[in-house]
């Protein structure tokens, strides 16, 4: 491999490392498990990327198989940052935006740009990119693409995928195409070209005339899904194509993005938050699903339950003092209007608090920065959650991120406590109540062989439980090696062969972040599972979900 090191320093603009250290570090991502790889090239640009993709199908013409892991922050919690071969780097470089128009709010940028730098910068001109996650103040903008990230606002705005106008990929043999939503006669010339590319949209083309009950059957019954690969989003009736959609949240296995393109929405800074207090799950599930009947959507609606307060309590009781106080509700609703028209959002408080008050729920409207400041920093006190460590137990990343439809969110919380208490955890969540998506992390030591076999038993009995709800196993997380083994249950086994179809046809040697989505095993799974948990790389950040 150092030959292979050596070539691609001699070639490639930017550094190349094999050190023990810098690989050390590289083997883990915010996920549980470890994969030590090759070699990290830090790209300096875009023909840096096409250099190493185009030198690895080379060697995989030859029968030498090296994959390509394209690598942003390392915050992924799903395990698809990591790999066995090349690391690209994206962050050290490839960080810078590219074009910003200001009137039409589009900006495009490279896709190691920190997240929260890009959402500064969009913010001096009254704009802002709505999907945000919570890890935006140290992921990148590549990687929340590459996950079909989502957060507070997505209950309003929508997803990662709903805002990426158009990309910039190097293929799997070192091509380079720019997608973007094209004519039914703009496909036909693609279709006729001799390229790569030319092959590419010949094959999807095929596959989905050739499944279309299969793509139809991807649109599950939830306000919002990454797992597996967004088929159904690419040909619409008019003939229209658009490959876009397809690289959002397939993790680096199809192409490899060096320049994203996103609309942005107008900023309103003056917003209103409501908290409301609930005793009772079924209660909630009522008012959550009349507040999504309002003919104007809330920006937010996020919920923490009890346990999380009792947890924070405990352990780091300064932070809610003065916020709330004994005993703590069930579910506490954190409800945010952000209508840019003072007139409409005055009217949208009073049709939210006349629901509120027809249920009898207790609630406080705030308006004061300072005091909504205090009520979203209950919500951001997952973070103590996720730092806190218990001997060797750590909260980990293993069962959260699924998504279920709204009218289940009582089924839901309800069979998370009792799984919790089947396997005797300690149970703490949080999440976006308004679209049924929930967190939740146990404490478990992954030096003890119980608690790594425990791990596993959980995994499955709650990733079933999604799916026998009717949900999905990945809200805005995505698959990677964590998730990936559950698309058969979730989607059937038909369609995990045209996701295989799929990957066979953009990445015919299996250079491109193999091993995770549609390819992942649970015996990889257990192969690569961690012997010890940490998030040191993130603390400086103070980590969140």
């Amino acid at each position: 491999m150092n030959k292979v090191a050596q070539y691609l320093q001699e070639h490639l603009t930017g550094e190349v490392m094999t050190g023990a250290d810098a690989r050390k570090y590289f083997s883990t991502d915010g996920s549980v498990f470890a994969v030590t790889p090759a070699i990290i090239v830090y790209p300096r640009n875009e023909n840096d990327v096409r250099k190493t993709t185009r030198f690895t199908w080379q060697l995989a013409e030859r029968g030498r198989i090296i994959p390509i892991t394209a690598r942003g922050g390392g915050t992924d919690q799903s395990g698809a940052a990591i790999g066995s071969g090349i690391i690209l780097a994206f962050s050290a470089h490839l960080n810078k935006i590219v074009e910003f128009d200001s009137k039409s709010g589009v900006i495009a940028t490279q896709p190691g740009i920190n997240y929260g730098k890009l959402q500064q910068t969009v913010n001096m001109h009254y704009r802002f990119i709505p999907p945000y996650p919570s890890s935006i103040e140290y992921s990148t903008i590549g990687g929340a693409v590459a996950n079909n990230a989502s957060g507070e606002k997505t209950i309003k705005y929508g997803s990662t995928r709903d805002y990426v106008r158009g990309l910039r990929v190097v293929l799997a043999n070192g091509e380079v195409i720019e997608t973007k939503r094209i004519s039914k006669r703009e496909l036909n010339k693609k279709l006729g070209l001799s390229t790569f590319e030319g092959e590419i949209y010949r094959a999807l083309d095929a596959l989905l005339e050739e499944n279309s009950q299969l793509v139809d059957g991807l649109a599950l019954n939830v306000t919002k899904n990454s797992a597996g690969y967004a088929l159904n989003e690419v040909k619409q009736k008019n003939g229209s194509f658009d490959l876009t959609p397809l690289f959002v949240g397939s993790q680096g296995t199809l192409g490899i993005i060096t320049e994203v393109i996103l609309d942005t929405e107008p900023l309103n800074p003056n917003t209103t938050l409501i908290a409301a207090s609930f005793d009772d799950m079924q209660l909630a599930e009522e008012v959550i699903l009349e507040l999504r009947k309002l003919p104007e959507t809330p920006s937010a609606m996020e919920m923490i339950d009890e346990n999380l307060l009792k947890f924070v309590q405990k352990h780091n009781p300064s932070h809610i003092t003065g916020v709330i106080a004994e005993p703590f509700p069930k579910i506490m609703l954190l409800i945010e209007l952000d209508n840019p028209s003072d007139r409409v959002q005055r009217r949208m408080v009073k049709k939210v608090t006349k629901l509120l008050n027809k249920y009898q729920v207790q609630h406080t409207v705030e308006h004061d920065a300072a005091k909504k400041e205090e009520l979203w920093k209950l919500r951001h006190s997952s973070a103590i959650v996720m730092a806190h460590t218990d001997g060797n137990a750590r909260a980990l990343p293993i069962i959260e991120d699924g998504i279920v439809p709204v009218d289940r969110f009582k089924d839901y919380i309800t069979a998370v406590y009792e799984l919790f208490a089947k396997h005797g955890l300690q149970v703490a969540v949080w999440g976006h109540a308004g679209d049924s998506n929930l967190h939740l992390q146990p404490f478990l030591d992954l030096s003890q062989v119980g608690d790594r076999q425990k791990v596993f038993r959980l995994i499955d009995e709650y990733y079933n439980l999604v799916i026998n709800l009717g949900g999905s196993t990945s809200g805005e997380h995505n698959d990677g090696r964590l998730r990936g083994p559950y698309l058969t249950q979730l989607y059937g086994a038909d369609t995990v062969t045209l996701f295989k179809n799929l990957k066979k046809a953009f990445d015919p040697y299996g250079t491109l972040n193999p091993g995770i989505k549609a390819e992942a095993t649970l015996e990889d799974a257990k192969a690569t599972l961690r012997h010890e948990y940490s998030l040191d790389q993130l603390y400086q950040h103070l980590p969140r979900t």
